[in-house]
């Protein structure tokens, strides 16, 4: 009787042969078995259970439910030599229904055992990227530095200020960053500016003091205190522009700063117009100028004052002050408090207090060759040329501190560079002008007091009326320590008799000085 197993050979077939052959006593069984095949294929399991044999090697012939044999597999691992460099396969396991294996022969890369896993639990700040048709493998993606995970596939920006928890789970808001008082960019300026003003309140002290003297009435007491004032607002403007951003601190730092500076300039504005135009008129008449006296000269420093207070009230009203949030490019976990002031905005603000320094240098410069007995331009000249030299180095620092410091300097680094470049700035041009305007007359109040007397006479010699035009001729004693040398200085003024009693007005005008 034909009968049919399947339509292609099994190896439930080919064990079926070799049985067959090997095992003629056996054939009534087999055809017995085989009968029952045919009427109920489910026999098969039970022929598969009963046939347990042994093959041509002597090994073992099992079969699965679906009558295949057992798998019979050998384990390698490749693996280094202990005594060379050279690798081999190593046998450390085999399978023959079930795992026989020993793991301390296994050499693994990682020097621990490597799990064998289609994809990995995703970590902290990751988030499952997954292929189109697989889901149940997956790519761990890490999320940016400043997001936090919502899912295990979405990552969401926490926005600028703010920053994830390390479980990256949610945000919280950065702490604001700005100049600190125990910071090395604050601490250098603070010590310049602390030293400042105790020299000035020194100053102060000596010329009040001394305030009758002779040496103090011809520098101009009225133009002399008010310097000293501006002075001290220059260094106590240092403490302003470290302290943290307010609304309050940023409108008296931007109103500050040019106050200070006009106060400075100014009083030296109007004390070289005073001298230039004293000694302009003595050359063209006897009369004495206008606008010379100490009141005078006050309210004329005051309208230029004025004009520097009104520019920043302008100002205000434009752009009110107030405090911004700084982002760094690329530097999403700094936030920096600032005043919301742009620097060109700044800068413009100074363009008055240049334009004081400007016309202030111009007039040192033309009463250069006026006689040092009569004057202190020779002081005020140097003023202004080292506070040009100062501003003019001031400005590419600290406009250019954005670019040259950014490669090597985090972003809150170049905001402590540029304010310390300010505070530095500021409180070298106040020195400048307290020790080339005050040191001198300080120097002979407190070390030469012999030589705190001035005396302004007519010299007879030179002084003589003349029906058309006279020579006015003055001296100045002054103590050299070792005697008295005088000074002649001629000024040649047209004179009619009507004028001749003028002559002594512009003496005074002189004297003053």
């Amino acid at each position: 009787q034909e009968f049919t197993l399947g339509t292609e050979p099994t190896n439930f077939d080919n064990r079926f042969q070799h049985l067959f052959e090997k095992d003629v006593e056996g054939y009534t069984r087999y055809v017995s078995l085989l009968k029952q095949i045919v009427r109920a294929p489910s026999a098969v399991e039970q022929f598969g259970k009963e046939v347990v044999n042994k093959n041509l090697a002597g090994n073992q012939v099992k079969f699965d439910r679906q009558g295949d044999g057992l798998g019979r597999y050998t384990i390698y691992n490749y693996q280094r030599d202990d005594n060379s460099s050279a690798y081999h396969y190593k046998v450390v396991g085999k399978w023959f229904d079930g795992l026989h294996m020993d793991l301390n022969d296994v050499k693994w890369p990682s020097g621990k055992l490597t799990s064998s896993i289609c994809s990995e639990p995703c970590g902290i700040g990751e988030v499952k990227i997954t292929q189109s048709g697989d889901v149940c493998c997956w790519i761990c993606h890490k999320c940016h530095p400043w997001e936090y995970v919502v899912d295990e596939f979405t990552c969401i920006d926490c926005g600028h200020g703010r920053w994830p928890y390390p479980h990256k789970q949610s945000c919280y808001d950065l702490d604001q960053q700005h100049m600190r008082w125990d910071s090395l960019f604050a601490i250098v300026p603070m010590a310049i500016a602390t030293f400042g003003i105790l020299l000035t309140f020194w100053v102060m002290v000596v010329f009040f003091r001394n305030n009758d003297t002779p040496i103090v009435k011809a520098a101009g007491r009225e133009l002399s205190y008010l310097l000293l004032t501006g002075i001290t607002l220059c260094y106590i403007m240092t403490f302003v522009m470290l302290a943290k951003p307010t609304r309050i601190i940023c409108g008296l730092q931007r109103f500050g700063i040019g106050f200070s500076f006009a106060i400075i300039y100014s009083s030296l504005l109007t004390k070289t117009n005073r001298i230039s135009r004293i000694f302009e008129s003595a050359r063209r008449s006897a009369r004495r100028p206008s606008f010379i006296s100490p009141k005078s000269q006050l309210a004329i420093a005051s309208v230029l004052i004025s004009v520097q207070v009104i520019g920043t009230a302008v100002w205000f009203l434009l752009e009110p002050p107030g405090t911004r949030q700084y982002y760094p490019d690329g530097k999403r976990n700094q936030v920096i408090l600032k005043c919301s002031i742009r620097d060109s905005s700044f800068l413009l603000s100074l363009i008055y207090n240049m334009l004081l320094i400007t016309i202030c240098t111009v007039y040192a410069v033309k009463t250069r060759k006026i006689p040092e007995n009569f004057n202190e331009s020779k002081f005020i000249g140097f003023t202004m040329y080292t506070t040009c030299i100062i501003w003019l180095a001031f400005v590419p620092i600290y406009f250019g501190t954005g670019n040259s410091f950014e490669i090597n300097c985090i972003s809150l680094c170049v905001h402590q560079v540029q304010i310390t470049t300010l505070c530095v700035s500021t409180s070298l041009s106040a020195y400048v002008a307290l020790f080339c305007l005050f040191s001198p007359k300080v120097y002979i109040i407190i070390f030469h007091p012999d030589k705190n007397v001035r005396k302004l006479t007519m010299n007879s010699a030179t002084y003589k009326r003349a029906p058309t035009s006279s020579t006015c001729g003055t001296s100045v004693n002054q103590g050299n320590g070792k005697g008295t040398t005088v000074e002649q200085v001629k000024l040649s003024v047209h004179m009619t008799p009507s004028r001749e009693q003028t002559t002594e007005t512009d003496k005074d005008s002189l004297a003053s000085l």
